[in-house]
């Protein structure tokens, strides 16, 4: 079967011939119809990719760290093979799948053969998927609108983690394919709408959802949010975009009302200044990924549910 792998070594994307995954008795293993490209993550692991030695130790000071003490304990021959070993391993892409199950393990007692799924799969013919990272498609729903599903949630534990109320100002910062569909989501909510993007084309898009946008580029920014909330700050914002830039944070510290809410969901420099979050005493939440579970080995690779 074919499917699509990022080098790190030498930086190519490749697509590759493997052998179809086993199915184990918590997985399902699902023919791939459709595969969605998040290209914010893609684009950012491919550039990682292509980076030499050098640059992937700064983009990744933690890891250099690891490397470090490993060879304080191991020694630096071993440590130099394992990173080498590391890099030799080819990297999945993708994570947005739709497909028809084919085969589902001995754990496996709400989805069948014939069934049509979404799950976190890679840009693969064939993927075998956790139990609890698989769903059933609706009949009235077709892949190629489902295999938004696992994307979506991603803006969905977002609007969670800020806790949005009907009427709210809220602001989305970054209107790439998360930010355009957290706008969506937070107009279902019944909030005010408020798209930040240096992109025309995507305010554009924005604004036919329904939301207001704002072009830092065209006006201020402070004096804009000002003007929508008559001088108090919007309730909440949330980051959807990828910049090395710690002007993000400041941002959407300075638009926000006293109390307000600063949730990032991108990537965003976090050179935070105290002041601008003491003076008007804001929280400020990282969210992970789809929300509860996730990178839990319990529940996405044993099967082991949480309480509903």
């Amino acid at each position: 079967m074919k499917k699509l792998v990022q080098n790190l070594k030498n930086g190519n994307t490749e697509l590759i011939d493997i052998p179809r995954p086993n199915c184990g008795k918590n997985q399902v293993l699902i023919q791939t119809t459709h595969s969605l490209i998040s290209l914010g993550t893609e684009r950012m692991l491919v550039d990682f990719a292509k980076s030499n030695i050098l640059n992937k130790a700064l983009k990744q000071p933690e890891k250099v760290k690891m490397v470090l003490d490993k060879m304080k304990s191991e020694g630096i021959a071993s440590t130099v093979d394992s990173v080498l070993n590391k890099l030799n391993e080819p990297m999945s892409l993708g994570y947005c799948n739709a497909g028809i199950v084919k085969e589902v393990g001995s754990a496996v007692y709400d989805i069948k053969p014939g069934d049509r799924v979404v799950s976190n799969g890679a840009h693969s013919e064939y993927v075998a998927i956790s139990k609890n990272l698989v769903q059933k498609i609706p009949d009235n729903v077709e892949n190629q609108d489902a295999v938004f599903t696992v994307i979506s949630s991603i803006a969905l534990q977002g609007i969670r983690l800020c806790n949005p109320t009907y009427g709210e100002k809220i602001v989305v910062i970054g209107l790439g394919l998360v930010g355009l569909i957290t706008v969506q989501l937070l107009k279902a909510n019944g909030c005010d709408v408020i798209g930040i993007d240096l992109d025309e084309e995507k305010c554009k898009i924005a604004k036919s959802y329904g939301a207001s946008v704002i072009n830092p580029t065209k006006e201020d920014l402070v004096k804009a949010i000002n003007s929508k909330t008559s001088m108090v700050g919007v309730d909440g914002v949330i980051i959807t975009a990828a910049t090395k830039s710690n002007d993000v944070i400041s941002q959407a510290a300075s638009i926000s009302r006293k109390k307000g809410r600063i949730i990032l969901v991108g990537v965003v420099g976090l050179d935070i200044n105290r002041a601008d979050f003491y003076e008007k005493e804001l929280t400020f939440q990282v969210s992970c990924s789809y929300g509860p579970g996730r990178y839990d080995d319990e529940y996405e690779e044993k099967g082991n549910d949480y309480p509903i």
